[in-house]
């Protein structure tokens, strides 16, 4: 390809609401360009690595025996009522009407519409298991789309979704499919960390998120040497013991407009890691108590989890005062009747406590478990913090990483197909319902992925597999006849090797081209002077390590370089 006949619009500058790195450098790189909020316009540039991604995604799911098709963007009301998906998924679903004032979404997920396709033609466990793999626009009207395509409204996603007879062949084959993800980001070049996660709105009882490690990731993980790894929404807290005090009387204290925790622990002289807590949220509708200790936070996601909710959200004022009969921050847990009550592990630890009196103005103090107060339920429900340790070796202190979620897979269980009734006969004649998997991956998210791990200042590094072209053919000067000659004889002979070689043939000033190669981040340069030429040298440098700089006598060895490194890439 030559420059001059592509559409690859450079900038100096990005534009000012560009909000990270890799969006400003997709811009400047003349690979995407902005048409909306949360809406881009991949030009072809950028296509030509969003092709390269999909085409290693697509080598790993074939390996994996999936079978590629294409589902409707175009989503019936009906399925999303089956699976109750269609109140849950909330505002983020674009919803719309056809002329008819028939009822439709636009998909920004498939579980219903690939359930709705296998319960009609899968009927027996012969046909098990089965692994089907799309690569499809998605949209989701995210109420603040930022980053550029890192979180846009429509993006381009390969979601899979493999079928079994039951939870042991999913078991095995989501083992697979692990392993399938884990290639796929090495062939990309990534540093990453596959870690346990909440599983969200699609469900599931298990779920692990394949993360990207950079400093501007937007997810927080936690993980130790000895393997295990969870996001921080996701990552399991141990009990925190506290050094057991004998049981002193229960005390009602003064403490006039101070509601706080930390108000009160300086009002009292105490720490935040005596006091318990107490919060009321909804639940579906549905008051609930939740405790967790003073210096803790509740985790919504494993409260949600563990209620089996749909909705968790913190109640109003007046739910609030309904309940405890008392105003904002002196709530406790001591007399509270008619409501669950749910406890983190670590508040139980905790001798002669203090939490609110239930009564404005006053807190008590030397609440004990049991004696004082008890919990419908007790289980972890706080946020991990840096001090915490590793809950399976129970040795060290968790290490935390920021990172970008790129994929994402989940053991869906027979969430969906019971919803949706989707069964099979087995080898007796019995119906049973088909056991699934899912498994997606962000195909327009990894691109910004590369590029916020894989920059310099100069602009984007993209790994040998994934760059646009493998290697730039810079002439100084195309008019000239000799480097001319010289330029076409090397394009003509890389290019029938199966290299990707883009030359720039612009009438531009030598500097401008190395800056927009190494801006666009191909991964080879090769400089074609008239004073080299004389020499008999044409100038390979590598855009990874721009020190690094090798002369080669000619066409055929320049091949014969070429050749040999992305062999061995």
């Amino acid at each position: 390809m030559f420059f001059a006949k592509m559409l690859i619009p450079t900038l100096r500058q990005a534009p000012s609401d560009a909000d990270i790195v890799s969006a400003k450098l997709m811009i400047r790189a003349g690979m995407i360009r902005k048409l909306a909020s949360g809406l881009y316009e991949f030009l072809p540039l950028g296509l030509r690595v969003l092709r390269k991604v999909e085409n290693i995604i697509r080598e790993e799911m074939d390996a994996a025996n999936g079978q590629e098709l294409i589902l409707p963007l175009v989503l019936p009301k009906e399925l999303w009522v089956e699976t109750d998906r269609w109140s849950v998924y909330g505002k983020e679903l674009f919803r719309l009407k056809d002329r008819k004032e028939a009822e439709f979404c636009l998909a920004p997920t498939a579980e219903e519409v690939v359930i709705d396709l296998v319960r009609k033609e899968v009927k027996s466990y012969k046909q098990l298991p089965l692994m089907l793999y799309q690569f499809g626009t998605k949209f989701r009207d995210e109420i603040r789309p930022r980053f550029g395509v890192m979180r846009a409204k429509e993006f381009l996603m390969k979601d899979a979704y493999s079928f079994h007879v039951d939870e042991a062949d999913l078991e095995k084959y989501y083992k697979v499919m692990f392993d399938a993800y884990a290639n796929i980001c090495k062939k990309c070049g990534f540093k990453f960390r596959a870690v346990e996660a909440a599983s969200g709105a699609i469900g599931g009882s298990f779920s692990h998120e394949f993360m990207i490690l950079a400093d501007t990731g937007e997810e927080e993980i936690a993980w130790c040497d000895c393997g295990y790894g969870a996001n921080s929404q996701k990552a399991e807290c141990l009990p925190i013991s506290q050094e057991k005090e004998g049981s002193l009387v229960l005390e009602e204290v003064l403490t006039p407009n101070v509601g706080a925790v930390e108000d009160v622990a300086k009002f009292l002289n105490t720490s935040p890691k005596k006091f318990i807590k107490t919060m009321i949220y909804k639940a579906d509708g549905n008051s609930v108590v939740v405790l967790v200790r003073g210096d803790h936070e509740i985790n919504e996601i494993k409260l949600q989890s563990l209620l089996g909710a749909n909705e968790v959200v913190l109640a109003d004022e007046q739910t609030v005062t309904s309940i405890t009969n008392a105003p904002l921050g002196f709530a406790g847990p001591i007399g509270l009747e008619g409501v669950k009550i749910v406890a983190d592990l670590s508040v139980v630890e905790i001798s002669n406590a203090v939490s609110g009196a239930n009564k404005k103005d006053y807190h008590l103090k030397n609440v004990n478990f049991k004696r004082d107060y008890n919990a419908d339920i007790i289980a972890d429900i706080r946020k991990v913090m840096h001090r915490d340790i590793c809950p399976r070796c129970k040795k060290e202190s968790l290490r935390f990483s920021r990172g970008i979620e790129v994929g994402h897979i989940f053991k869906l269980g027979t969430k969906y197909s019971k919803s949706m009734n989707a069964t099979y006969l087995d080898t007796n004649g019995k119906e049973n319902l088909i056991v699934m998997g899912c498994y997606g991956i962000g195909v327009t998210r990894i691109l910004a992925a590369t590029i916020e791990q894989s920059r310099d200042d100069n602009g984007i590094i993209w790994p040998d597999n994934l760059a646009p072209f493998n290697v730039v053919i810079i002439p100084v000067n195309y008019e000239d006849a000799k480097i001319k000659e010289t330029t076409d004889t090397l394009y003509k002979e890389l290019t029938s090797k199966g290299i990707d070689v883009l030359v720039d043939d612009r009438d531009e000033r030598a500097g401008i081209k190395f800056k927009d190669a190494d801006l666009i981040g191909i991964p080879y340069r090769i400089t074609i002077g008239k004073k080299n030429l004389e020499k008999g040298f044409v100038e390979l440098k590598a855009r990874r390590d721009g020190k690094e700089r090798i002369k080669l006598l000619g066409p055929k060895d320049v091949s014969f370089e070429m050749i040999k490194i992305f062999k061995s890439s």
